[in-house]
């Protein structure tokens, strides 16, 4: 009998897993198609169960769409990012919602006194970025099971985006986010990923 792959001992069908991860790759060109409102909220509804401290949600997503929108952001965009973000048919604007603890009454009503626990804003807003960061990872896997691709960007004026977009202080931006149906592929050949045992060990006792 022969031994199964680790494609085999997934859930997943072998599609699926090419969609989400082998055959996905950071898109720096997209077609013309638009991504639509109802494609965004089904993203949303399949990646907002997605695991967070306290069930605190922290991540704020601001859609760019209209070149009007668009003109704002792209004087804040590296010059190697610039092209790309003013092509791409969706820019999302992801940021901390650092004053997300008011809302743990509703989200977190089995600890009423969570929100208390919050109180520090320097605690507060590192399990803000933490946790809202760790909602981006879910968001770029729902994009590629809507079957369109996602360019996240570091390379911007993070300050800048800050002031232009949520000047209201409440809200740290953490990430911008290119999204479409993918174009070509213009990029290198996958580079390496290492192995499992180069990443994962076991403590025995």
């Amino acid at each position: 009998m022969t031994a199964p792959t680790t494609a085999d001992l997934l859930a997943l069908d072998r599609a699926a897993q090419d969609l989400l991860f082998r055959a996905a790759r950071t898109a720096n060109t997209f077609t013309d198609e638009p991504v639509t409102d109802a494609q965004v909220a089904a993203i949303h509804d399949l990646i907002r169960y997605g695991p967070t401290a306290y069930n605190g949600q922290p991540l704020r997503v601001l859609l760019l769409r209209s070149p009007e929108s668009r003109a704002r952001l792209l004087p804040y965009v590296s010059s190697s990012n610039r092209a790309k973000t003013a092509s791409a048919p969706l820019v999302a604007v992801l940021a901390a919602d650092v004053d997300f603890h008011e809302r743990l009454p509703e989200l977190y009503p089995h600890r009423p006194q969570a929100r208390d626990w919050l109180a520090d804003r320097a605690a507060r807003v590192e399990q803000a970025r933490f946790n809202a960061t760790l909602q981006i990872g879910y968001l770029i896997v729902g994009v590629r099971a809507a079957g369109l691709a996602a360019g996240p960007m570091a390379g911007f004026d993070t300050a800048g985006v800050q002031r232009e977009f949520f000047p209201d202080g409440r809200h740290e931006v953490l990430l911008l986010l290119n999204l479409g149906h993918p174009g070509p592929h213009t990029g290198p050949t996958r580079l390496p990923r290492l192995a499992t045992g180069e990443v994962i060990r076991t403590l025995e006792g």
